[in-house]
């Protein structure tokens, strides 16, 4: 089976930038990224962290701040966070040089023990299995029940090739992402169907009901600015982040006229409508007004960027730059 699922992979694997490298900077940035996060989302932001912080020493070196201006549409920003203290660790601690076994690698902020074990066996050929989302799903099927987490980490470990633990793992990842589907399974092109108990019937936990929810902002310009708000410092989501001003939404067709932009934005299991108000403003406490040239370079939440983008205040990189 190891053989089939490698022979596979190494003919029909996506061609990703972090899998061109062995450098653990790259390969840790690229799992961390990852998280709760599509491959599609990634590329893009992925890239221009590089350019921005190459290397462990340039993303220690860093403003919070600027790493999460860096990290901005990707969500999730406490992965951020912990990237940044993680990297300053490595930095301060171990003179910028990444520990090699995923028993160190989970002693660095952010570094669970799936990340850890993608990192070693990839950049450092480290023995250890990896249980993500698509693995478990593969496991799963390839036993003919849901396992537990407990289970699957056994499972993983015992059908690990320990001479090419790292192809391995992106191999069993790559098989769920691209093949072993949640819905829809190719069970026909699948290089390992002969060892599967499954074949597809087995099916994929129901996902968790969505949420649905209204969100209004008020969007003032003075002199080529924008009046923003900063999150406070201590709050539970997006700490210091950056968004519009909030508004009321527009109840009476009457007061519909005002509205600029509606959109539609979702965060984990919540879908949210979203409204856009014209509107004025002066500067007070937690917000400021912010020239458009900074916009960039800001630390903005996901939604606001969007805002800012569809209404032309922001450039998006995903359409001015095509190597995306």
């Amino acid at each position: 089976m190891r053989t089939a699922l490698l022979t596979w992979y190494g003919r029909h694997r996506r061609a990703l930038p972090w899998r061109a490298t062995r450098d653990p900077y790259r390969i840790w940035l690229s799992e961390i990224m990852l998280q709760q996060t599509r491959v599609k989302a990634v590329l893009g932001h992925y890239r221009r962290f590089l350019e921005r912080f190459p290397d462990v020493r340039a993303l220690a070196r860093a403003r919070v701040s600027s790493v999460l201006a860096a990290w901005s549409g990707l969500g999730y920003y406490r992965r951020a966070r912990s990237l940044h203290a993680a990297a300053r660790v490595l930095v301060g601690e171990q003179g910028g040089e990444f520990p090699r076994t995923a028993e160190e690698l989970r002693m660095l902020p952010g570094v669970g023990r799936y990340t850890a074990a993608a990192i070693a066996s990839i950049a450092f050929g480290e023995p250890e299995a990896v249980v993500d989302g698509n693995v478990e799903r593969v496991l799963s099927r390839l036993r003919g029940c849901h396992l537990p987490a407990r289970q699957a980490w056994e499972m993983a470990e015992q059908l690990l090739d320990r001479e090419r633990p790292g192809d391995f793992n992106q191999a069993m990842m790559e098989l769920g992402a691209t093949l072993c589907l949640p819905g829809e399974p190719l069970c026909t092109r699948c290089p390992v169907a002969r060892w599967c108990r499954s074949r597809g019937a087995l099916a994929s936990a129901p996902p968790p009901p969505r949420r649905q929810a209204r969100l209004a902002y008020r969007l003032a310009l003075r002199d080529g600015a924008v009046l923003l708000r900063r999150r406070p410092t201590g709050a539970a989501l997006m700490p210091g982040m950056w968004e519009l001003p909030a508004a009321r939404p527009a109840s009476a067709a009457a007061n519909r006229a005002g509205v600029l932009l509606r959109l539609r934005h979702s965060i984990t299991i919540t879908d949210y409508q979203v409204e856009v108000r014209r509107g004025a403003g002066s500067a007070g406490r937690g917000t400021r007004w912010v020239p458009r040239a900074r916009l960039a370079r800001l630390p903005l939440t996901g939604l606001a960027r969007k805002i800012l983008q569809r209404t032309g205040l922001l450039a998006n990189p995903m359409n001015s730059d095509r190597r995306d």
